[in-house]
This record gives structure tokens, sequence and C-alpha cells, in this order.
């Protein structure tokens, strides 16, 4: 064999032994200039067809798959039969072409002609990579359909394997200025460092793994750093190690139970003060001025399409053929202004997000909550987890939680049942989501039923979650104290004015007015002149203790 062959194949092995290391993100912002703007709008044009073009391919090979008889019997083999299975079903994705390295053998037809010029090879393997995943959750019935991306849609990001060729991101050493910059296709897009910043030193110090580059839309062309289209283009590096913890965000020790709903998070730690909140509470999206942007959108289009609606102003019924839509352009000022308003809103979200994440790991390292079908919530609670994005909120604190050393603990809701059982009796009672008291006759109670969920979430054990009885005897009376004083400062709250929702258990839960003094009401000064009546001159008794 050639030394060149062998020396290749050596540095393949080597590359497939290398282990899993953790990885986390970095974003720069680049400097672009029109002319790099108007290629880089090409070359993800031209990625987006060609994944268009894988994902066509992989659906018709899915599609002859699963209409192969050997599908269905392969199904109905018992699910305790893993190892058979598992072997049945990956000789029928090699034998139709199902695999991501057949994906990726594929793509070489694909990549051709112009298309060729904008996207290097490896860079349609990781889009062959992509379109996999997507297809590979339909298959495993994650998905119900794969979504082609439309060219008014657009394709917004393109990721690299590796650092080293086509897509990648150089920083200059020290001693030549530490700059650095994005090259592509012949370009060399600047990035914005900010040396002083210590995430972004922090981040610069590790191995790069591979860049991406994303397109993002801007509030318009005329915003900082947007193109003639309106979009900004940044960089996202994967690097190699930790993410950088700042000096004031401390990690605790203790252990944590948690209790989320669709708008409230209750919070006990087995040390330190209890709490219960609404969840995301400062996000006050501007409703109205998004919903006149709607009907504002709304008669745009039926200015633009009449042909569309009948005499009563409804949408005309075409069967299975699709209406083309026309978009004026003053639709699609006011449709842009609409998504500004709504991408605010998101990072406002995503503010939130991260500053209570680290409010939580600063009470504890374990937190146990209970697992729950967010979709589910979307369906029964679609306002609130539409605003709040409750599932957003887990996923970055199991992120965050990793990567300090500490474990996310989600138990079945099934066998726990916290919101149900009673550490007093052991029983377990079903309570409809109104009941948000718990009481129970063998004197335990009354507590919130969130704080209450979240102090017997806080001691059990991951390794056998079941709440026992014995487990929580010695803490219950210690912990009375601090469920009390959290939901009294949830009163105080309310008294003072900030509106909460019913779920908290809270009376008239919104603004409050003081309770007045019970003494006799003042009479006005005109009807004391008009009717003449005297004022109270009998002395107040005071209030009964």
């Amino acid at each position: 064999m050639p030394k060149k062959c062998q020396g290749q194949r050596k540095k393949k092995e080597q590359q497939e032994k290398r282990p899993a290391t953790p990885t986390f993100l970095l974003e720069l912002p680049l400097a672009v200039d029109p002319g790099q703007a108007a290629r880089l709008r090409s070359h993800l044009e031209a990625a987006r067809q060609l994944y268009n073009a894988i994902l066509s391919q992989g659906q018709k090979r899915l599609r002859r798959m699963r209409s192969d008889p050997a599908w269905q019997e392969a199904r109905a083999l018992p699910r305790t039969h893993k190892a058979e299975r598992a072997a049945v079903f990956s000789a029928l994705r090699k034998a139709y072409g199902f695999t991501e390295t057949a994906l990726h053998e594929t793509v070489k037809g694909l990549r051709v002609g112009w298309i060729a010029e904008h996207i290097e090879a490896v860079l349609a393997q990781t889009l062959a990579t992509r379109a996999y995943r997507a297809l590979n959750r339909v298959c495993l019935g994650k998905g119900k359909r794969v979504r082609f991306k439309s060219r008014g849609r657009g394709f917004s990001s393109l990721e690299n394997k590796r650092n080293d060729t086509s897509l990648r991101f150089v920083l200059q050493p020290p001693e030549e200025g530490n700059a650095g910059s994005l090259l592509w296709n012949g370009d060399q897009l600047p990035a914005l460092i900010d040396w002083k910043d210590e995430v972004v030193t922090h981040g610069l110090r590790h191995r790069i793994k591979f860049a991406r580059l994303i397109q993002r839309p801007a509030s318009s062309p005329r915003a900082a750093g947007a193109d003639e289209e309106g979009y900004r283009y940044v960089v996202q590096l994967a690097l190699e190690g930790k993410p950088h913890r700042k000096k004031k965000h401390p990690v605790g020790a203790s252990i944590v139970g948690g209790d989320l709903g669709p708008s409230t998070l209750a919070l006990f730690p087995q040390q330190g003060e209890a709490s219960l909140e609404v969840f995301c509470a400062q996000l006050a999206p501007d409703a109205k001025a998004i919903r006149r942007l709607q009907r504002q959108m709304e008669r745009q289009r039926r200015a633009a399409n009449p042909e569309h609606y009948d005499e009563k102003g409804r949408i005309k019924k075409q069967g299975k053929k699709k209406l083309h839509w026309k978009q004026s352009k003053r639709y699609q000022a006011t449709r842009q202004r609409k998504a500004s308003k709504e991408r605010k809103l998101v990072a406002h979200r995503k503010s939130l997000h991260g500053h209570k994440v680290h409010q939580v790991v600063k009470l504890g390292s374990t937190i146990i909550i209970e697992k729950i079908s967010y979709k589910a919530w979307q369906r029964q609670f679609g306002k609130s987890v539409g605003l709040r994005a409750p599932g957003m909120f887990v996923e970055l604190l199991r992120r965050t939680v990793e990567s300090t050393g500490g474990i996310l603990v989600e138990v079945p809701t099934r066998t726990t049942a916290l919101s149900q059982w009673c550490h007093g009796c052991g029983k377990k009672l079903k309570k409809p989501l109104s009941q948000r008291w718990h009481r129970c006759a063998c004197g335990v109670g009354p507590v919130q039923r969130d704080l209450y969920s979240a102090f017997l979430a806080a001691y059990l054990d991951p390794a056998d979650p079941i709440p026992s009885c014995a487990r929580y005897q010695e803490y219950w009376e210690g912990a009375e104290a601090r469920l009390r004083a959290a939901h009294e400062r949830l009163t105080q709250r309310a008294k003072e004015g900030q509106t909460l929702p019913r779920s908290m258990g809270l009376t008239r839960a919104r603004a409050r007015l003081p309770e007045s003094s019970g003494g006799p009401p003042l009479e006005p000064a005109f009807l004391l002149k008009r009717e003449g009546r005297e004022a109270w001159a009998e002395p107040l008794e005071p209030p009964s203790l």
C-alpha cells in the first residue's frame, strides 16, 4: 500500500477513535460589506436547493422502505427481542439506502453544476447529515413530516465538520494583532472581537472544532450591521472544553426540588428559602400593537388578492390546489415590523431564562423536577406556554447544571404523583387543577399545592423516586414554616399590586388596595352642608383581638 494511502487511513482511524469531548458555543458578529453579503446570500440559496434535493431523495427511499412487507413484519416482532428487531431494521435501511453514509454518497451526484461552485464537498456532507436526521425523526415516529425550505423562508445557517478546510475560522497570533476572520469561498469576513469581554477571551483560548455561519433578520436594512436585504451575519464557534462561569454566578451545594407550571415556578431547597414566583413575570408583550399589525396585514393581503375571497369575505376553497398569494411591498414591510417585535420578545425571554437558571443553580447543584409533556401543555395552556416557553427553560437548566458538574433529575409523574400524595398518611387523592391547596384529614396542611410538590421533590431519592412517609417526617416541622413564609411573601406582593395567576391559589390574585382600618367612613363636606348632619362624635372602639 502506498505511504500516502497508509497515512490517510491512519489519520481517518485516529479521527474515528477520538473520544467525545465537552463542547460549548461562542458567537461573534461579522463585519460584511455589500459585495460579501450578496455572495453569502447566493451561497445560502445554493445550500437551500441542495438540502431540498437531499430531502426529496431521502423521502423517496423512506417511502419505498416502509411499503416493503418486510418492514411490517419487522414492526410485528416483539419489542423484547431488541437485538433481532435492530438487525432486521438495519438490513432494511442498508437495502434501501436509508442511512447517513448512503446519503453522503447520494450528495455527490447532486452537487453538480453551479451548486458545486458554491458548496464544497464537506459542507454538502453536513447538509446530508442534517437531512438524514430530519428524515430519521419521521422514520422513528418522532415527527409527522419533513419541512422543505422555501425561498421565502430561506436557509439561514450552514456549518462545517472541522476547522481546517472550506468554512473555517482563523485567529491571528497575539504578536500579529489577535484579529479573527471567517474564511469561505475566497471571502475573508472579519469578526468583531471584544477582548475585554471575559467570556470571549475564555472561549478563544480553546480549540475550535468547527464554525457555523448564521444569517439573522434585522429590524430593517437601515439597522446597524445589516445588509441591503435586512440581514445580519454572525459566526458560531464550537469550542472544545467547558464554558466560562462568571464569579457573580456561584454554584450551590444543596438539593433543590422544583415544580414548574405553565406560568409559575416553585422552588424548595433543602437549605435556604422556598419561593413561588410567576415564571418570566417581566415579559410584557405588546399584544395590542401586534394585533393591530396582524389586522393591517390581513387588510393588505385581501387588497392584493381579491380573487381568493368570495362575496362574504371568506377564503374560497380550492380543494387540494394550493392558492398563490401575492405579497405587496407594504405587506412585507408590515410583516417585518411584526417579526421585529416578536424577535425582541424572544430575546427578552431568553435573557430572563438565563437569569432564572443562574438563580436556581445558586441554590443547589442537584435539581429534581417532574417530567412534563410540554406538547400536552401547548394544547391545554397555549397562551402561557407560547409566551413563557417552559420547555426551553428546562433544556437550558439541564445544560447549565451539567456544565457545573451537577445533575437535573426528571422524575415520572405517574409513579411519584407529588401533587396527589400526602406524606402524613401516605395516601393518594386525585385533585382537580382548580384545587390549589393541599389539606388532609391527617393534619397536613393547608399548604399551597405547588410549594408542597416542590418540598416533596426536594427529598426524593433519584435512584428510587417513589415517595415514602418515613422520608419526610423529620424534615416537615422545619419545612412547614418555610412554606408558610414563602406564601406570605407571595400574598404581600399581591397586596402591593402585582398581578398573579389563579394557579397560585389566592382569591382575587391581582392588584389590591390595602384593607380599611374598620372605622366609620368620613362623609363629604357638601353632604354635611346640604343635609345638616353632624360628624361622628363618639370615640372609636379598639379592634377586638
